[in-house]
């Protein structure tokens, strides 16, 4: 579950660096405003771990690129964010990627999975697409454990668009993705 810090004031990656540890608390700025993130739904990281492991194995068949889980993307000093998946080609990870393991730059695929509070939906479904579209992610999946939906937003005309709402029996597919396919039931813990 994630809360908003509304203050008025805009957040940037100096202010987030400043603040005081707190284990299990993941700290997230998207257009100067700060989302703190505790620790999520035991499904919620299952569906992250099943999305990245299709993903992972289909990287490796092909070598066209990597997954990762919760990788930092440091677009600006003001959007920072840590999706719950991504995958980059290796073009774009030798673009983006810096000396401090943050991508600086749009990987191809981000993934989010839903969490169950109305500000986490809020945040992926309208700051985060914005965010996303607006620096040129390419696609754009939102996964819905709870009603075993996926939500698919490709690039169209540069922003992302919903292109389909797949359901547990459907097959994901994507031109960016070539050969890839999985149901989206795959996703999903029992």
């Amino acid at each position: 579950m994630s809360q908003m810090l509304n203050t008025g004031v805009r957040w940037t990656i100096h202010d987030v660096e400043l603040m005081a540890e707190n284990e299990g608390t993941r700290y997230e700025i998207v257009d100067g405003e700060l989302f703190m993130t505790r620790a999520h739904h035991f499904k919620h990281q299952q569906t992250c771990g099943k999305i990245f492991r299709q993903l992972d194995v289909w990287s490796d068949s092909t070598g066209l690129g990597e997954a990762v889980i919760n990788p930092g993307v440091l677009f600006s000093e003001s959007d920072n964010v840590i999706p719950d998946v991504v995958w980059a080609t290796k073009e774009t990870l030798a673009l983006t990627l810096d000396e401090e393991g943050h991508l600086t730059g749009a990987p191809d695929l981000v993934v989010e999975v839903l969490s169950e509070s109305k500000s986490d939906e809020r945040r992926d479904k309208e700051a985060k697409l914005k965010l996303y579209s607006s620096r040129g992610v390419k696609e754009y999946w939102i996964a819905d454990w709870r009603s075993r939906k996926l939500e698919v937003y490709r690039r169209e005309q540069s922003q992302l668009n919903l292109v389909a709402t797949l359901f547990s029996k459907d097959n994901i597919i994507s031109l960016l993705l070539p050969g890839f396919s999985c149901t989206v039931d795959q996703f999903f813990p029992v």
